[in-house]
C-alpha cells in the first residue's frame, strides 16, 4: 500500500516538473522581449526542476542520493532566479526596452492601415 502511494506520489510529481518545463519552453518561444522571458524562465524553470528532483528524491529513498538531490534543489532554488533577475538587471543596464502590449498593437495596426492605404491607389 505505502509502496503504491509513493510510485504514484513520484509519478505526479515527475508530471507537473515536466509540464511546469513544457510551459516554461513555450514562454520562451512566444514572449516577445527579454524580461517577459526572464521572468517566465525563472518562475516556470525553477518549479519543474523542482517538482522533478522532489520526485527524484522521493525515488531515491533514504540514500545518500536523496541528500544530493535536496541539496541540488536548494540550489536551484537559489541561483536560478537569481541569475533571472541579472539577466534583466543587465538588459536594463544597456538600454533595452521593453515591449509594450500598447506599442505592438499600436505597430501592427499602423502597419495594417499604410498597406490598405497604398492598396486603394492605382
Amino acid at each position: 500500500m505505502i509502496e503504491t502511494i509513493r510510485f504514484w506520489a513520484i509519478v505526479v510529481l515527475l508530471g507537473f516538473g515536466v509540464l511546469f518545463t513544457l510551459v516554461s519552453t513555450v514562454g520562451i518561444i512566444r514572449l516577445p522581449d527579454i524580461y517577459a522571458r526572464a521572468h517566465t524562465a525563472s518562475q516556470t524553470d525553477t518549479l519543474g526542476a523542482g517538482f522533478a528532483l522532489a520526485g527524484v528524491a522521493l525515488a531515491f529513498g533514504w540514500q545518500h542520493g536523496a541528500i544530493y538531490t535536496v541539496l541540488l534543489l536548494f540550489f536551484v532554488f537559489v541561483t536560478n532566479p537569481t541569475a533571472a533577475h541579472a539577466i534583466a538587471r543587465s538588459a536594463a543596464e544597456t538600454g533595452v526596452e521593453p515591449i509594450l502590449a500598447e506599442e505592438g498593437a499600436g505597430a501592427e495596426t499602423d502597419e495594417t492601415e499604410a498597406a490598405t492605404e497604398t492598396d486603394g491607389e492605382p
